[in-house]
């Protein structure tokens, strides 16, 4: 079968536009791995990249718009290529008929509920569900689990797998597993994620962070911060979506969810 073209465009790259590698290693030190990441960024977040000037955040931005297709496209090449997007099944058919077929690629999914409604449930079932080929509802793809409460469970997993028919050790060894923190350590776990993402030859079809706000709620508690905290999680959000070209799950806590009361 034909290559599937990569959504995105690696930094070395750049070196053909006339950027050093002692420069695209600078970049990539700081979390930047393709070339959609820097023309996402702002560019005060390049300029404090230690070693990089002025002159060479302007050269580097300029050869990293020529690789990607960030500007204006026509709505013929547009509808061309939202064909390539598909819908991951949750395993709940009345669930996917709600989201028109599943959590759909190259979007971010937010779920929200009451305490033990079984958002977390459906992150595992996700995980597996994700591994699996498309006439099965997967993506044949692997998974990046972000986890900010303590709640992952390797035995459910592999409950769900095997219900699955799926290779229990196979389906945990494709999920790539981090537990969260603080809001800051997301946002360095998520730049991790991109830059395992665009270096593994193996693709990646999900991410998931449970749960989202759990970090931020703690970090930035008081009303009068609520700007602050929402903007580095829809900014670095955006970008990896973006990027990456993959399906997001989260699911935040809804106000009087418990405060992660587990």
């Amino acid at each position: 079968a034909e290559e599937e073209a990569m959504p995105y465009s690696l930094v070395e790259k750049l070196q053909d536009a006339g950027i050093n590698a002692a420069d695209l290693k600078k970049l990539k030190d700081a979390g930047f791995n393709t070339s959609q990441s820097i023309v996402f960024a702002m560019r005060k977040d390049l300029l404090s990249i230690k070693g990089l000037s002025d002159q060479k955040v302007d050269k580097i931005i300029e050869a990293a718009r020529k690789t990607t297709d960030a500007g204006f496209v026509t709505c013929t090449q547009l509808v061309q290529k939202q064909k390539s997007r598909f819908a991951l099944s949750t395993g709940a058919t009345k669930l996917d008929q709600m989201l028109g077929g599943g959590v759909e690629s190259c979007a971010i999914t937010e779920f929200f509920g009451e305490f033990r409604c079984g958002k977390t449930q459906l992150c595992h079932s996700l995980a597996v569900m994700a591994q699996l080929p498309p006439n099965m509802g997967g993506a044949n793809g692997k998974v990046v689990y972000i986890d900010t409460e303590g709640t992952f469970r390797p035995e459910r997993l592999r409950q769900i797998a095997e219900s699955k028919g799926v290779s229990a050790e196979a389906a945990m060894e494709n999920i790539v597993y981090a537990r969260c923190y603080t809001s800051e350590h997301l946002v360095q776990l998520l730049l991790e994620a991109a830059s395992l993402m665009v270096s593994d030859d193996d693709r990646f079809a999900l991410v998931i962070v449970d749960s989202i706000m759990g970090v931020f709620r703690v970090d930035y508690s008081g009303r009068g911060e609520l700007s602050e905290r929402q903007q580095p999680r829809t900014r670095d959000e955006q970008v990896a979506e973006d990027e990456r070209g993959v399906q997001r799950g989260r699911r935040p806590h809804q106000p009087g969810d418990g405060r992660s009361g587990r």
